[in-house]
């Protein structure tokens, strides 16, 4: 009776979130009044007979991941604050674009940069940047809708071939299933998948985009010195954690803090009616209640056991079919405790099988919006990019995933 009332109200959750823009409610809101209602109802009554003590020790594992997520974002938010209100990164396109470029090289190029972005830092990173980048453009709305969702699905594939890139990859690779050499392999099966969707979305585009030269405000010291500290903290951030395991999450409010003091004291004389520390403030907060919101109901889709069930489909598809259905999957579900689950069954599969598992989930959640955090990033950002509105590019979408998947079949057989 329980696990159907949860399970109810995570529903309701998620078409409340679809249907957004007809109640003109926010999903920050529902989301995290129906995730933490369906953790209350666990308390009061226990799912499968547990304790409160394992309830509460549940919740305590949920409110980590989402905490480790929210600081992170937080730090890597504030630095891109500071960056776009001193208009550097929009200084940078116009210093080196062209005056002129056609709509469809821009769709190539914000694509394969997107990528790059994702393969050298982490997504949540690569997407406020790349997203920066095509906003500064000023571009139609319909038009931003499938850049946007170019950066999405290039930044997913970007990081799926680095334990550094997703979270998952960095699971698998853990769990002695798959090795470095092996996910190498994934790199070309990725890019091939952006250039096949850089290329459906271009269908169409013939226009030119001129750039207005603008009479760009000069690049201060300043701003170039939390430049640097925010690429440096980035590459530390991958090689800390590659090396010494140090969490990314630390380094990160690391170079946060080196920001503070390093900005404090190169403006103590030019901007002092302005702290540095007051960028936090231009964070969209949304954003971060959002996945608030939203780790909490999936969380307690993992409390009632039903990500469970997606390990079931192994027991009547074979590997490679049904690595590419959870991976579509996993655009509804979080790609983590899904991939956690299927660790846990224990289900027999060959490296090349697991190869193509971690390019599903790696890049099955660009299926649908709420699918990762690039996409919930972008969602936020981008006031014309809705549930119903990346809906439609669904069919591109699963195209290009479904032509990488391939590719990684057939790059596993390298192995």
């Amino acid at each position: 009776m329980v696990t159907t009332i949860i399970l109810t109200l995570i529903a309701i959750a998620f078409v409340l979130i679809v249907i957004e823009d007809i109640i003109h409610v926010n999903k920050a809101k529902t989301t995290l009044f129906f995730g933490t209602l369906c953790w209350i109802i666990a308390f009061i009554s226990p799912i499968h007979g547990q304790s409160p003590e394992n309830v509460q020790h549940e919740l305590n594992h949920n409110i980590l991941e989402i905490a480790t997520l929210w600081l992170f974002l937080m730090a890597t938010m504030t630095f891109v604050a500071y960056l776009n209100s001193k208009g550097f990164i929009q200084n940078i396109v116009h210093r080196v674009m062209p005056s002129q470029i056609s709509e469809r090289k821009l769709m190539f190029l914000v694509g394969i940069a997107a990528f790059v972005f994702s393969s050298i830092s982490d997504n949540i990173t690569a997407t406020l940047i790349s997203l920066a980048v095509v906003m500064s453009l000023k571009l139609d709305p319909k038009k931003l809708i499938k850049y946007a969702t170019l950066i999405i699905f290039s930044v997913n594939s970007g990081g799926v071939s680095l334990i550094t890139g997703d979270v998952t990859t960095l699971m698998i690779f853990l769990a002695d299933k798959v090795t470095i050499p092996d996910l190498l392999l994934l790199v070309a099966p990725a890019i091939v998948s952006v250039i096949v969707l850089a290329t459906l979305l271009s269908f169409g585009m013939s226009e030119t985009i001129v750039f207005e030269k603008e009479q760009t405000r000069r690049i201060e010291k300043t701003d170039v010195t939390i430049a640097c500290i925010f690429a440096l903290t980035v590459f530390s951030t991958l090689f800390l954690s590659v090396e010494y395991q140090v969490p990314p999450l630390l380094t990160m409010l690391f170079g946060l803090s080196l920001m503070f003091l390093v900005a404090q004291f190169l403006m103590r004389k030019k901007d002092v009616n302005r702290k540095i520390i007051d960028y936090i403030r231009e964070i969209e907060y949304d954003t971060l209640l959002f996945f608030v919101g939203i780790l909490l109901v999936v969380g307690a889709l993992k409390e009632v056991g039903f990500l469970v069930k997606f390990t079931q489909l192994y027991d009547y598809l074979k590997p490679e079919y049904a690595n590419y259905i959870v991976g579509i999957m996993s655009a509804a579900v979080d790609n983590v405790p899904l991939t956690a689950a299927l660790l846990k069954a224990d289900i027999t599969m060959s490296t090349q099988q697991w190869l193509m598992f971690t390019y599903a989930t790696g890049v099955g959640g660009s299926m649908l919006i709420i699918g990762s955090a690039a996409g919930i990033i972008a969602m936020n950002k981008v006031k014309a990019l809705t549930f119903v509105s990346y809906l439609r590019m669904f069919f591109y979408l699963l195209t290009a995933y479904s032509v990488g998947y391939v590719g990684a079949y057939y790059a596993g057989m390298m192995i």
